[in-house]
């Protein structure tokens, strides 16, 4: 599974690990443009996680045409980063990943996961929750 997001991996790596479970996925993000390539997560996202006892080790990679022939799942946060995966994912042949929102798991029908970098850490918060709510209702429903 891959994910739009640095706080989504590190939730859903985090929920499967303590699940027991996550030897059976390939957990990874990316993003759709090159910006911050190889860059640590935003620093609130991740003070963020530290506060729920998460670290996280990951460094920003842009999705790439490989990861729609590996990747079962591959979700995401915005419509703009589902119509930029769909378009990507129309110039790789026999491609199967299946590119949905994450928040279209979300209990609460939450369907858009905002992009917390011009917020507050406030912001961050409510992006860590959502995608609390989305991961494990993902994990409930593919495990």
């Amino acid at each position: 599974m891959a994910l739009k997001s640095p706080i989504a991996e590190a939730v859903f790596r985090k929920m499967a690990t303590d699940a027991g479970v996550v030897d059976k996925w390939v957990i990874d993000s990316g993003a759709t443009s090159d910006w911050n390539i190889d860059s640590s997560p935003d620093a609130r996202g991740l003070a963020c996680l530290r506060k729920h006892g998460i670290e996280t080790s990951h460094r920003a990679r842009q999705v790439t045409k490989d990861d729609f022939m590996s990747f079962d799942y591959i979700l995401c946060m915005d419509e703009n980063n589902l119509s930029e995966l769909n378009r990507k994912a129309k110039l790789v042949k026999n491609h199967h990943s299946k590119i949905e929102l994450l928040g279209s798991y979300d209990p609460q029908k939450q369907l858009i996961i905002e992009d917390p970098y011009y917020g507050s850490d406030k912001d961050f918060e409510k992006v860590y929750e959502q995608c609390v709510r989305c991961c494990k209702a993902f994990l409930e429903m593919n495990s």
